[in-house]
């Protein structure tokens, strides 16, 4: 009798990472002698928990994977691209792009690709490392001059009256003519290919097992969708879990290789990246 593996998966606690991975964690798919356990983190935490290698297969952020490249690939699905949108940047009131330099901006972790992409749209500001739940507060209230928001936050900074300076992924959009990548699932290289290989078929199988039965996974997201009422959690998951998730693309695969290449330019990220996928 062959005795189960357990492989720890972990995710940010959001709607749109329940949605991705309501499968496996309801036992929606046959996993054959493979059992999952899931662990919810912020991604920052996940981000920093990579860097020690802790973790088997986990979410991270792109700009995160260019510390992780020599111990972990990219899975060839799970990305959240944002397709002419992304993180936005806003404040208290509206101002010009051009007089977001040297400003104080509440930023959701340095290792986040928000902070990349937000790095190379304007190079000299004070970054104010802020849980990401918190950040529209602290704009909102002054603590800081603007906010980097990620999450749903992307879809209710009008609530509190801020307004948006800058789509950081409409505004990559412009400069590249593609999407710009944000978070991608990795799994440690010392897993072996075979282990590999089964790991991402089950993955995979699971966003597209979402995609298929879509009220069925909402009704999973919503439990981690911070009070977003369902038609704009619906928005959100639409936002970041697509066709692209199932599979980057090789337009997708170029902008992980340009975001990290141009972060290296920029002086972002100390060394160049190897950029590694896991194939089919």
């Amino acid at each position: 009798m062959t005795v189960p593996r357990t492989i720890t998966v972990c995710h940010s606690p959001d709607s749109d990472d329940a949605f991705m991975f309501y499968a496996l964690a309801a036992g929606k798919i046959d996993t054959g002698d493979l059992r999952y356990e899931h662990e919810l983190q912020d991604i920052e935490s996940l981000n920093q928990r990579a860097l020690r290698g802790e973790l088997e297969v986990t979410a991270v952020s792109i700009h995160a994977y260019a510390y992780l490249a020599d111990r972990y690939a990219l899975l060839p699905h799970g990305a959240s691209m944002g397709d002419q949108y992304g993180p936005r940047l806003v404040g208290r009131a509206p101002i010009a792009k051009g007089d977001v330099k040297g400003k104080r901006i509440a930023i959701p972790g340095p290792l986040t690709s928000a902070y990349l992409a937000l790095r190379l749209f304007e190079p000299n500001f004070v970054a104010v490392p802020t849980p990401f739940d918190q950040i529209e507060e602290a704009v909102a209230s002054g603590a800081v001059d603007l906010g980097l928001l990620i999450h749903e936050g992307q879809l209710t900074y009008k609530d509190q009256g801020l307004h948006l300076i800058v789509d950081l992924g409409e505004w990559w959009y412009g400069e590249t003519g593609l999407p710009l990548p944000l978070g991608g699932n990795v799994v440690r290289k010392d897993l072996g290919n075979d282990l590999i290989k089964t790991l991402s078929k089950h993955l995979r199988a699971s966003i597209a097992y979402a995609l298929d039965h879509r009220n069925a996974a909402l009704d999973h997201a919503m439990m981690y969708a911070r009070g977003l009422e369902r038609e704009k959690a619906d928005t959100f998951v639409g936002m970041y879990v697509n066709q692209r998730t199932l599979d980057y693309g090789a337009d997708g695969k170029e902008a992980v290789r340009l975001l990290l290449e141009r972060g290296f330019e920029a002086g972002v990220i100390p060394h160049r990246v190897n950029v590694e996928f896991v194939e089919d």
